[in-house]
């Protein structure tokens, strides 16, 4: 089939998914079953009609639960359990998707964890962006004339890999690369793997870097569920050595907006920079002691018994090369594609917080099935035996 992806488009308010994709446009997505990955499986599944694989290994953070309560899943949902690391099941794959899009967000995530253990780290967000670039490869040169010159593939990738910030400017585009933990060191090497597959062999790519998200579905050992779910439990807080590390804080479905738009309708071998202010300044910028206190204000309003929360915040030993300061520019995208994040930190953060405090079943049940108890991770650097 053709896949009729469009170039250029007319951006409805609110953005509809039937202006990007046409009927039946068969997309993969990998690490679908994770937060960000669900979130987008989960619009494509709401508001299009495109046939959405779900490669996935089913790691410690995945879960499929959003996504099997919808309706929708039943008929143009298919899951494919897949570790990219494992090239030729990788192939495989993608041979049975025949995708027509492909959006990469299978990857490891967590700062902390890539301290402890950078291992997983490179296996999965460099080797197996290779295999993936491969197998994709392989199925975009088959491809009819009209299909190929349709085919898009988009990695999600990190600010993270620009490194720290001083107290002033922000990270877009044209930001040198820069990365300083094992985590953003494997991203920026799976950005430039994607860049030069591009430049190499012609595939059509685009890549962005988004700063970070929060929202509901997150496992929960991120800053923002971690300190909702202390709060609730009247447990100690950590705060991170100082608490002024500032991070630019984008909800996810302002983001899923975000990446659908780039996939479809950005410039082939661009990236694009996806912040919480769009490109209007600083307002999602937030240290994370001021986020730990709003967190706070808002358990005192719902659950006023615990009141003050603030006092269970508890400073402790920094992150081992902690970056001071990430913010973004996304002054190109919003310029080239009309995007805007439509929440506010403030409205996202109510929602976030309502949201966990009517899902602590569901935080319990992923947390026990990953064997993680809400200790901190990262605190040595791992036995490099």
């Amino acid at each position: 089939m053709s896949s009729g992806l469009p170039i250029r488009f007319a951006i409805s308010n609110p953005l509809l998914m039937t202006d990007l994709l046409v009927p039946g446009t068969r997309v993969l997505v990998t690490g679908g079953a994770g937060f960000i990955g669900g979130a987008v499986v989960r619009r494509l599944l709401r508001e299009s009609t495109a046939l959405v694989f779900n490669l996935d290994k089913l790691g410690y953070a995945s879960d499929l639960t959003s996504i099997e309560m919808l309706p929708q899943a039943v008929e143009r949902h298919q899951l494919l359990r897949v570790d990219l690391v494992d090239a030729p099941a990788t192939a495989a794959a993608v041979r049975q998707a025949d995708p027509d899009l492909v959006l990469h967000l299978a990857a490891e995530s967590h700062v902390d964890r890539s301290i402890a253990g950078p291992g997983a780290f490179i296996d999965s967000n460099v080797s197996g962006t290779f295999n993936l670039l491969q197998a994709v490869r392989a199925h975009w040169e088959q491809l009819p004339t009209e299909r190929q010159e349709g085919f898009r593939f988009h990695h999600i990738s990190t600010d993270e890999v620009f490194g720290s910030l001083g107290p002033e400017g922000r990270f877009s585009e044209t930001t040198p690369y820069d990365p300083r933990s094992p985590y953003s060191a494997s991203k920026a090497a799976s950005d430039h793997l994607v860049r030069a597959w591009h430049h190499t062999y012609g595939l059509p790519v685009v890549l962005t870097n988004c700063s970070n998200n929060y929202g509901p579905w997150q496992f929960p050992e991120k800053l923002i569920p971690v300190v909702i779910l202390k709060a609730a439990a009247g447990e100690p807080i950590p705060l991170y050595g100082d608490g002024a590390n500032v991070r630019d804080w984008l909800y996810v479905d302002d983001h899923v907006e975000a990446l659908l738009l780039a996939a479809t309708c950005g410039r082939l071998g661009e990236s694009y920079c996806i912040g919480g202010a769009g490109d209007h300044g600083t307002p999602s910028e937030r240290t994370n002691k001021q986020v730990v206190e709003a967190i706070c204000g808002l358990m005192d309003q719902l659950r006023p018994a615990g009141a003050p929360h603030s006092q269970l915040i508890t400073p402790v030993s920094d992150r081992p090369g902690h970056d001071r300061r990430y913010a973004i520019d996304a002054g190109k995208l919003t310029a080239e594609l009309g995007w805007q994040p439509r929440h506010s930190f403030e409205q996202g953060l109510d929602v976030c917080v309502r949201w966990y405090l009517e899902h602590g079943e569901w935080c319990g049940q992923v947390r026990r099935r990953a064997g993680y108890g809400g200790e901190r991770i990262g605190l040595t650097a791992a036995n490099p035996a």
